[in-house]
């Protein structure tokens, strides 16, 4: 998966490395969470959670908490959505991109937990399923570190 396609690389590339810095770094939440993103592209991206004990919901079973899925697989699918602005912007102002990325916002969402998440490392994915000029909808999943699939999700973000 490359960052961005074709010509539009060099015009993008600072915008991906800024987009990269804002998810890890800049997005409290997210850097609370440990996120790291393994891959990104216009359309797809996937992101590494190590679990700690804070994340721990089942303390008898020692599982994964359905809250972090939830907010993994949103984080995850809400830099698809921000990827896809940064090759769209690539010929706007500072300004303008600001403005198309600050109305980014999660519509509506739907996770469907499947197996207990166990285990130390788990991925996330996310793919653009349809992007229009206002909607985008996005198809997530989180996989354990022997890539069962623990949860997949369909996510819904308001693009312009």
């Amino acid at each position: 998966m490359s960052e961005i396609k074709g010509d539009s690389l060099a015009q993008t590339g600072d915008l991906m490395s800024v987009v990269r810095h804002m998810f890890e770094s800049r997005i409290a939440f997210n850097r609370m969470l440990g996120l790291k993103i393994l891959s990104v592209g216009s359309d797809e991206a996937s992101v590494r959670l190590t679990m700690r004990d804070e994340f721990v919901g089942n303390y008898s079973r020692g599982i994964l908490h359905g809250g972090v899925i939830s907010a993994t697989l949103d984080a995850t699918a809400g830099l698809v959505a921000y990827s896809s602005l940064a090759e769209d912007a690539s010929g706007m102002s500072r300004e303008e991109r600001f403005a198309r990325f600050s109305r980014v916002g999660t519509i509506d969402m739907r996770v469907d937990f499947l197996r207990p998440g166990r285990g130390l490392h788990f991925t996330a994915s996310a793919r653009t399923l349809r992007k229009g000029s206002r909607v985008a909808v996005i198809h997530t999943e989180m996989h354990d570190e022997n890539s069962e699939m623990i949860a997949s999700g369909t996510c819904t973000y308001m693009v312009g």
